[in-house]
């Protein structure tokens, strides 16, 4: 028999995602959405229009809201689905996701989900923290129903004051709170250091904070997808969601494929996907060859398309607007040496961090129709403006140290092979 989940768009049903009777997933836009003035699409892959989507046509995007690869397989094992359902996992878990959709039953109604949050004391933060590996996301907890896309372990967090507390029903969070993993040690100061490190060098970046509670280090990172938005009455902001997608999404791209080598999407279709949507696509353009020539100088070799996101400002008003959102998920890899060598992305045609010349960022700027002369001279300056952020940074942690020495490093040989 077929099942339905409404979607809505921030408060408004958008259309609905069907579990026909083969098992397989479509998505239907409402009717009252396609006539609404100002409507637009869930995603740059999903244009408005009365016909059916089908389940390759759809699962881009809707599978793109969910976690990855284990996380997922550890969700549906203690939710009683299969890993591969998408559907399902949506229907158990999609409430609190990424950018402004959710999923309820079919018929039900938004306004009387029941939203509210629950504040955690430092010791029940701590058992969070030590459950999630074993539950991902929560998922399966009374009343918490919140998907993050991604590998590692999470939960989205409300942070009010110094009150830390779970969303519950789908209510909107404030930041994501990411553990540290046991395999990568140090990875919540790597992470930090190369996010502060972003924003110190003037790249617009998410706002991030390294935690300890019960000695457990967590990162605590600001939602760039959320904001507060100013009531008519003029009392206290509320919290509202904006509506993200990430690259893959946007290109329709399944999260199994996210990687270039792998069928992801390249630099070239990155940059072109910029250039079609963005409002501001001179501004967008710039910002993402500079999160390109970040990522490579700090060694962020697992910069795929999932970690790039689209933002959308103004949804349903005559100001819409569609930007880059700000950098987030940045960890110098290469400081593990048990993770992959290659890029998620190549750099005119090599897949090799440590192979990139001056070359390879010539052939990207041919492949990315930006000008030679200017991507050849902000490398260097680049370069030179993160080796100069880092003399100010406050590294305390060892791991913060030694990814800053290994920065360093690569900054300098990167401006020298410029030079000559």
């Amino acid at each position: 028999m077929a099942r339905t989940l409404d979607v809505y768009l921030h408060n408004e049903l958008t259309g609905r995602l069907v579990q026909d009777d083969g098992g397989q997933m479509v998505f239907d836009y409402a009717e009252s959405w396609l006539s609404k003035r100002g409507a637009m699409a869930l995603s740059q892959s999903l244009p408005l229009r009365k016909e059916r989507f089908s389940r390759n046509e759809c699962q881009g995007f809707f599978g793109g809201i969910l976690p990855d690869e284990t996380k997922r397989e550890i969700i549906a094992r203690n939710l009683g689905i299969s890993a591969r359902n998408d559907y399902a996992m949506l229907e158990q878990i999609g409430g609190e996701c990424a950018g402004a959709v959710t999923f309820i039953p079919a018929g039900d109604k938004l306004q009387e989900q029941p939203y509210g949050y629950r504040k955690l004391s430092p010791d029940e933060l701590a058992a969070i923290l030590r459950e999630l590996p074993k539950r991902p996301l929560l998922a399966g907890d009374e009343g918490i129903r919140l998907s993050l896309a991604g590998a590692q372990d999470k939960v989205a967090v409300r942070i009010e004051g110094k009150d830390i507390s779970l969303p519950l029903g789908g209510a909107p969070s404030t930041h994501i709170l990411k553990p540290a993993v046991e395999r990568f040690d140090g990875v919540v100061f790597n992470e930090a250091l190369c996010m502060k490190l972003a924003a110190a060098a003037g790249l617009p970046a998410a706002g991030v904070e390294a935690r300890s509670v019960d000695g457990i280090d967590y990162l605590l990172v600001k939602r760039c997808d959320r904001t507060h938005r100013q009531t008519a009455g003029g009392g206290a902001p509320e919290l509202d969601r904006l509506h993200q997608e990430d690259f893959c999404q946007a290109q329709g791209i399944v999260s199994e494929t996210k990687y270039q080598k792998e069928g992801g999407p390249s630099l070239k279709q990155c940059f072109s996907l910029l250039r079609q949507v963005s409002g501001a696509p001179v501004v967008d353009l710039a910002r993402f060859l500079d999160a390109v020539i970040y990522n490579y100088l700090v060694g962020n070799n697992d910069a795929h398309g999932k970690n790039f996101s689209l933002l959308y400002h103004g949804i349903g008003t005559a100001s819409l607007e569609i930007g880059l959102a700000p950098l987030y998920d940045i960890v110098s890899t290469i400081y593990f040496p048990e993770l992959s060598q290659h890029m998620a992305m190549k750099i005119g045609g090599e897949y090799s961090s440590e192979k990139v010349l001056p070359k390879n960022f010539e052939q990207l700027a041919e492949e990315a129709a930006l000008g030679k002369p200017l991507v050849k001279q902000r490398v260097p300056e680049l370069a030179e403006i993160v080796i100069a952020a880092l003399r100010k940074m406050d590294l305390g942690h060892p791991v913060a140290a030694a990814v800053a020495a290994l920065i360093r490093a690569r900054c300098e040989k990167t401006r020298n092979n410029f030079r000559h």
